[in-house]
């Protein structure tokens, strides 16, 4: 896809798994939170990947595929090293620039919002319930849109 061109919108499961491929080939890299995919969970991409994209086909067009529990990996990764508001951010961070990086429309918008949705929800279950938003260096959870509005605000 040229850099430049107007991009489609997400249309379907054929779109998410680019998306999904992409993002998690990202996250896998990164630095501070490959290693929950990579050294904790020992994540294998091509047996994750069907059911992630069944997670988001039911989340952004109601598809009936995915009947898992999505808590609970997260719980155990969570058991093993504990999951911060700057990891939950970094994960919002790349999900953003992976879904903007290819769509726009309205079903890339309320992909980013629900992976916020998503972010947060885990990090308040996680963290039980009184979660700070802010991680232990100080840097939290902002949502990439309010960064954006800041950012318009100075320009």
């Amino acid at each position: 896809m040229d850099h430049f061109a107007a991009a489609a919108d997400i249309s379907g499961r054929a779109d998410l798994d680019v998306v999904l491929r992409r993002f998690y080939t990202a996250a896998f890299a990164d630095a501070r939170i490959g290693p929950f995919f990579t050294e904790i969970a020992g994540t294998d991409l091509e047996v994750h990947l069907p059911r992630i994209t069944d997670f988001w086909e039911r989340a952004l067009f109601r598809g009936t595929d995915y009947r898992r529990n999505a808590f609970a990996p997260h719980a155990a990764l969570n058991s093993v090293r504990a999951m911060t508001a700057a990891d939950f951010g970094r994960w919002v961070q790349l999900w953003h620039a992976t879904v903007d990086g290819l769509h726009r429309g309205p079903n890339a918008e309320r992909a980013k919002a629900q992976g916020e949705r998503i972010a947060l929800t885990l990090h308040k279950r996680l963290a039980g319930g009184d979660a700070s938003m802010a991680g232990e260096d100080g840097i939290g959870f902002i949502p990439l849109a309010a960064l954006e509005l800041r950012s318009a605000a100075m320009a």
